[in-house]
């Protein structure tokens, strides 16, 4: 079978609507990608900590990536074109910035540079190779190979939470996860069959202003997590949570994250807007259980479990309501990235250094209001448009 991408002219062949072959290399992209993640998500705050910066400088440390994820889609929605050219140049920037961590990890500023490179190679890598999944598995597959980077995330964590004995042993899992992540996306790119040119899209739909209420709510879910991926290893060790139980607590959010990834696909073919309800409030629940129980195990490994809702099918039901209603669909999911994981990542990350520096107690209160109302946002989005 023979298919083809209308907005990017790609040709994928395939026996069963998909191509068994450029499943595995996604797989493949898709484990250290994600790897990287866990190392940069988990770790990285810790590491910072270690070589004494403040909460407040980790938070503005770590909001530098996010808020190039927010500027670039702004950059490509003025006739500019996320191409194969531009992707390869976003795969040499992500390498060197990782290499660049070694360079600055004591020196501030040299750091915050580091962390807009590697925000800026991975912001673009990501929704191109996104749009090329949806293509080639489709939205029933695309929990299946996406749960591999679920099991990159937690590998990571397994392995470097054992070995973590100084700073540069985790910047040395960055650089070497980097560089395979980008010899794996040089390689789907290349195995991607092209008729013609990848043409550039002539109108673009993908309008902020007009659904706003849709795009503010997807913003403040990502704010929410602010709390959750800059803090929450800190926050659980602060509050007497050994390093292993909360790398456990980690890994465990995970595992039932690829569960609900390889079972989703059933679920994706239900009202998306009613699966972005049910998915933001859980994460309301979530957060408020970790501000009242931060030292009930047994809650807190219940409040993990909500990640299969509040992340892995939350961000699949994006992805794909996005893909769906949007003609712009590589601009869509750059817009996605930006607006979510940089807004609302860069503003998650400076709003709760803070608040952790000064009202630590409160962190995951707050997470849980701004919860809240990325879910009164949801559901205003879909009242408006039925």
């Amino acid at each position: 079978m023979i298919s083809k991408c209308k907005d990017n002219g790609w040709i994928i062949q395939s026996k069963r609507g998909y191509n068994t072959k450029m499943f595995y290399i996604l797989a493949l992209f898709y484990f250290f990608y994600f790897a990287i993640v866990g190392v940069y998500v988990i770790f990285m705050p810790k590491v910072l900590a270690m070589v004494a910066y403040t909460p407040s400088e980790i938070g503005i440390i770590f909001g530098a990536a996010p808020l190039v994820r927010f500027l670039l889609p702004f950059v490509f929605s003025r006739g500019r074109e996320l191409n194969s050219r531009v992707f390869n140049i976003a795969i040499f920037v992500m390498f060197v910035s990782s290499i660049s961590f070694y360079y600055s990890l004591h020196d501030f500023y040299a750091l915050f540079i580091s962390n807009i490179g590697l925000g800026i190679g991975m912001s673009l890598i990501l929704p191109y190779i996104e749009i090329i999944a949806l293509e080639v598995v489709g939205k029933e597959r695309y929990g299946k190979v996406r749960l591999y980077g679920s099991v990159g995330f937690v590998l990571v964590a397994l392995v470097l939470v054992r070995y973590l004995t100084s700073p540069n042993v985790a910047l040395l899992y960055l650089l070497v996860l980097s560089g395979v992540t980008s010899i794996v996306s040089f390689v789907i790119v290349k195995n991607v069959k092209k008729t013609q040119k990848i043409k550039r899209d002539t109108h673009n739909d993908v309008t902020l202003l007009k659904h706003w209420k849709l795009w503010l709510s997807l913003m403040l879910m990502q704010v929410s997590f602010g709390a959750y991926y800059n803090f929450f290893t800190i926050y659980e060790t602060a509050h007497g949570v050994t390093l292993d139980m909360t790398i456990n607590l980690w890994v465990f959010g995970v595992i039932v994250e690829i569960f609900m990834l390889f079972f989703q696909g059933r679920l994706l073919k239900i009202n998306l807007l009613y699966i972005l309800e049910v998915t933001i409030f859980s994460a309301v629940i979530r957060w408020m259980m970790l501000y009242l129980y931060p030292q009930n195990l047994t809650l807190l490994f219940f409040a993990q479990s909500l990640h299969a809702l509040s992340f892995a099918l939350f961000y699949s039901a994006s992805i794909t309501y996005l893909y769906q209603i949007y003609s712009s669909k590589v601009l869509a999911q750059q817009f996605l990235s930006g607006i979510t994981f940089g807004l609302g990542g860069f503003i998650g990350a400076i709003l709760f250094g803070y608040i952790y520096e000064y009202f630590s107690s409160y962190i995951f209160l707050v997470a849980s209001f701004i919860a809240f109302l990325s879910f009164v946002f949801i559901y205003l989005w879909r009242k408006s448009i039925t």
